[in-house]
């Protein structure tokens, strides 16, 4: 999904105040946190996820797979933490500003 600066503004600001609720460890992405992963986003729309690995580049590579694998967008990404969204497929609960 594509999003305008401002739609991303927006969401970053929304975001700013969460707590992540998923925790990417040692044992990287699984299917269990994929399935986990799958429900928060359907539940909460947008989300933080704190990667506790090493390396920059494995931490960059993980989000780019977890965005990927959920077809969710980037919302930001700060240290470790990162914000993704993804509309409830029923229902959403976050309203966009229109684009523009």
């Amino acid at each position: 999904m594509k999003l305008t600066e401002r739609q991303k503004k927006y969401l970053r600001r929304a975001a700013h105040d969460l707590k992540p609720v998923i925790t990417v460890g040692d044992k990287g992405i699984t299917d269990a946190l994929i399935a986990e992963l799958e429900s928060t986003l359907e539940h909460h729309e947008l989300i933080k996820i704190r990667f506790r690995v090493g390396d920059r580049n494995v931490r960059d590579t993980a989000i780019e797979q977890l965005v990927g694998t959920a077809k969710a967008t980037l919302v930001s990404r700060v240290g470790n933490i990162a914000a993704i969204y993804r509309p409830a497929k029923e229902n959403p609960k976050i309203v966009l500003p229109k684009p523009g």
